[in-house]
């Protein structure tokens, strides 16, 4: 009886080069000027929002809001229909002789589910298209990227932007005067790419 043990098929590639700011004006710079130099695979880490900075970016507005709205407007349809068809179809009965669609009887209930749908929409939507929960991003391994969640601004320039070159990608960066600039490497399973 023969045992094969687990070969290790890790391998590592780029995934891009990252710049570590102790400023956030100088991460919504970097950004600035990297969208003007024409880079578009990219991204920005920080510890909390900063005002300007998906704009500096180039990114376009979120459907969030919309889809938050749609949601609502779910929420308003099924809690005004569910009462509809109880009071009205199901089970109508004279109450002091108001008609059976009584509608502003209607209201908190419709409210309600309008909220809720809502909130649902928004928090689904913002995780689905955050891509969250995301348990593995190639720049958690950074060099001193724990810092993202307490107080360093990194940028991100990937390797898989038309721009891309490792000279002159690290010297552009090195023209924002960041702390460090560092590789990022991405750990690809090769048992699991085919």
């Amino acid at each position: 009886m023969s045992t094969h043990g687990h070969q290790e098929t890790i391998q590592k590639k780029l995934y891009g080069l990252i710049a570590e700011f102790d400023d956030p004006d100088e991460l919504v710079n970097a950004a600035s000027k990297t969208y003007e130099a024409g880079y578009r695979n990219f991204d920005a880490y920080s510890p909390f929002p900063i005002h300007g900075l998906a704009e500096s970016m180039g990114m376009k507005k979120t459907p969030i809001p919309l889809i938050t709205m749609l949601g609502g407007f779910a929420g308003a349809f099924t809690g005004f229909s569910m009462q509809y068809i109880a009071s009205v179809i199901h089970y109508p009965v004279h109450v002091g002789g108001k008609p059976f669609m009584s509608w502003p009887a209607f209201i908190p209930i419709t409210f309600e589910l309008t909220i809720l749908f809502g909130a649902f929409a928004a928090f689904g939507s913002m995780l689905l298209l955050n891509k969250l929960p995301q348990h593995y991003h190639p720049v958690f391994s950074a060099k001193r990227f724990e810092r993202a969640s307490s107080d360093g601004f990194f940028l991100c320039i990937e390797v898989t932007d038309d721009q891309y070159d490792d000279d002159m990608t690290r010297q552009f960066l090195e023209t924002f005067h960041p702390v460090e600039v560092s590789e990022v490497q991405e750990e690809i399973d090769e048992a699991y790419a085919a």
